[in-house]
């Protein structure tokens, strides 16, 4: 790189997970760049705001994302750094992505002070969880059990499982393992059988798609391996036009250094009606794998369950 720039402004929310995130982005600036001064703009986000009602009826997408990709175009920003399962399919024109670093842990995480995993909570028990993603699966698994909205940071939500508040509740593990934090029982809920969101465990550091030198910066900080497996994720969820607002899910996996399988899934709100799909190609092929796998959901059933769940949050 011929000039490193003097300072850089990274956009991020003010959770402690969120704040993690961006000090981990900003030590590896500050490894590359020495002498490179980070300052963190925290911004408080519409998902941020609204604690006290589930996602699902918040409606629009992006809730987690929009002020800052804001900050990115109006200049106050350099990059933001996001947990890449936050973000829709579709980023604002002017923006792109101009690293992925390395992905932590993918999985979802079954947590509870009582019961080993799923199969034994007791009948009716009651779970937390804000992803409707994760309550379809759950409910498939389990139709008898209660969902409960949880919402709130992550250390709040497992203070709320630590007071009894709930037999158990689903977290992402990545951020379980960034902040150190756990219950008595925790089982990780992995695919085929259990889907995570599109981007679960990666971080994707977003920029003004004009800021060549930022995106020079940035280069060092890229993960190959991850980018080609969020390529597919990413374009699966574009082609299915969806967000973290509806129950989608789908996981990349990298094989023999050059191959990408890849499961994806679209499911109804209830865990009634799941639509999966498998498909597998070469690195250099991850988008259009990802298109395939979509329009092979699309036309076995995704499209009426995604028409109805977009009408219900409009109503």
């Amino acid at each position: 790189m011929n000039t490193v720039p003097k300072k850089v402004v990274v956009a991020t929310r003010g959770s402690k997970l969120a704040l993690w995130q961006a000090e981990h982005v900003k030590s590896q600036l500050e490894y590359n760049y020495p002498g490179l001064e980070v300052e963190l703009n925290k911004i408080k986000t519409s998902g941020d705001k609204i604690t006290d009602v589930p996602l699902a009826k918040v409606g629009g997408k992006g809730l987690f994302v929009k002020e800052i990709e804001e900050a990115l175009l109006d200049g106050s920003a350099d990059l933001a750094v996001h947990s890449l399962k936050d973000v829709p399919g579709e980023v604002p024109a002017g923006l792109r992505f101009g690293a992925f670093p390395e992905r932590g842990d993918f999985a979802d995480c079954f947590l509870s002070e009582m019961y080993r995993d799923p199969s034994e909570l007791p009948y009716n028990a009651v779970v937390g969880t804000s992803s409707v993603r994760r309550q379809s699966q759950l409910k498939a698994l389990r139709p008898d059990i209660e969902i409960h909205n949880l919402r709130g940071n992550l250390d709040t939500r497992i203070r709320k499982l630590g007071e009894g508040m709930f037999d158990a509740i689903i977290v992402a593990a990545a951020g379980l393992k960034r902040l150190g934090l756990g219950a008595t029982y925790e089982y990780r809920l992995v695919p085929p059988e259990f889907l995570p969101g599109v981007g679960q465990g990666s971080l994707g550091i977003e920029v003004r798609e004009d800021n060549k030198e930022i995106l020079e910066l940035l280069s060092r900080l890229d993960h190959s391996q991850t980018r080609y497996a969020i390529n597919t994720e990413r374009s699966f969820l574009q082609r299915l036009e969806g967000s973290c607002q509806v129950p989608i899910g789908g996981k990349a996996l990298i094989r023999d250094d050059n191959e990408l399988e890849f499961h994806g899934l679209v499911s109804d709100l209830q865990g009634e009606n799941i639509i999966i799909s498998r498909g597998e190609d070469v690195l250099e092929n991850s988008a259009e794998l990802g298109i395939r796998v979509a329009d092979d959901i699309l036309g076995r059933g995704g499209r009426e369950i995604l028409e109805e769940i977009y009408k219900l949050e409009q109503k």
